[in-house]
């Protein structure tokens, strides 16, 4: 038979210290984690800021107003923006406001410049319409929350940094026909033609409305919120029509579209918008 030899058997044990020497270790490891961790406990405190919660966003609450029985509140007064070219050594009005009502109502100051100032163009063209910038807002904010939709936004120079073009008007349930008049020129739709820019113009109202809203002599492009704006506001104030008086103003905005819920929620968010914009400082 084989004999397996003593050491394979039993192994010759390590020599280990006694327990009094593990514990020091132990109580010397538990000593320097206590260290590390005040210290890391005093480095976070210096650094400590006071909690402050998210700021909510802007309410609308929705109204469910009898379609022409009353207009949205009477909005704030747009002041008129400082001449540009010249120097100035106090703050630009225009500016100042659209800081003061951006703050108040979430709507980004780019996209509240541009209603502003089509407020500004309307009051000289066309005093008699009444038209107001929050009602502008109020049709941003449905069309395309001011221009910031599908991973959209406003640059400085207006336009949108990405096209926004709806779905093609073909017919389908709930959506009217209309075959393509542009040559997919403002859609790049051949077939059909489809809604475009911030405020969501087909190709053939924007080409009757369009007019460009700093003048430079380029042409209107309803991918600016400026352009865009501004062609809403002579859209909406067509036909000699008051959109002070609750019949103007529901009719000017069914003839954007002809829809009860759409209406309401137009007046939901421009109510809301001219509230807000009365109370800045």
């Amino acid at each position: 038979m084989v004999v397996t030899p003593p050491s394979k058997l039993t192994p010759s044990p390590r020599p280990r210290g006694g327990a009094g020497g593990f514990a020091g270790r132990l109580g010397l490891a538990l000593l320097l984690l206590m260290i590390v961790a005040a210290g890391a406990w005093g480095l976070a405190a210096l650094d400590r800021k006071p909690y402050v919660p998210p700021k909510a966003e802007f309410p609308v609450p929705f109204q469910l107003v009898e379609p022409g029985t009353d207009v949205p509140d009477e909005a704030g007064r747009v002041p008129q923006a400082a001449p540009s070219g010249g120097q100035s050594d106090t703050a630009d009005p225009m500016d100042e406001w659209t800081r003061k009502v951006s703050e108040k109502t979430d709507i980004p100051r780019r996209a509240l410049r541009a209603y502003a100032t089509a407020d500004l163009v309307m009051r000289a063209q066309s005093p008699g319409c009444r038209i107001s910038w929050a009602t502008l807002a109020g049709v941003g904010r449905v069309e395309s929350h001011h221009g910031f939709i599908n991973g959209a936004k406003l640059g400085d120079d207006g336009r949108t940094t990405l096209p926004i073009i709806g779905i093609p008007l073909d017919g389908r349930p709930g959506v009217k026909a209309i075959n393509d008049t542009d040559g997919g020129r403002l859609d790049g739709d051949t077939t059909w033609d489809r809604a475009v820019g911030p405020m969501q113009f087909i190709p053939t109202t924007w080409v009757k409305y369009a007019q460009r809203a700093n003048g430079d002599g380029s042409p209107p492009d309803p991918q600016n919120i400026d352009d865009a704006a501004l062609a809403t506001a002579r859209y909406l104030c067509s036909g000699s029509r008051d959109m002070g008086s609750s019949e103007g103003w529901w009719a000017a905005v069914w003839q954007y579209n002809n829809s009860t819920e759409y209406g309401q929620n137009v007046f939901s968010g421009a109510d809301a918008y001219a509230r807000a914009s009365v109370t800045i400082e």
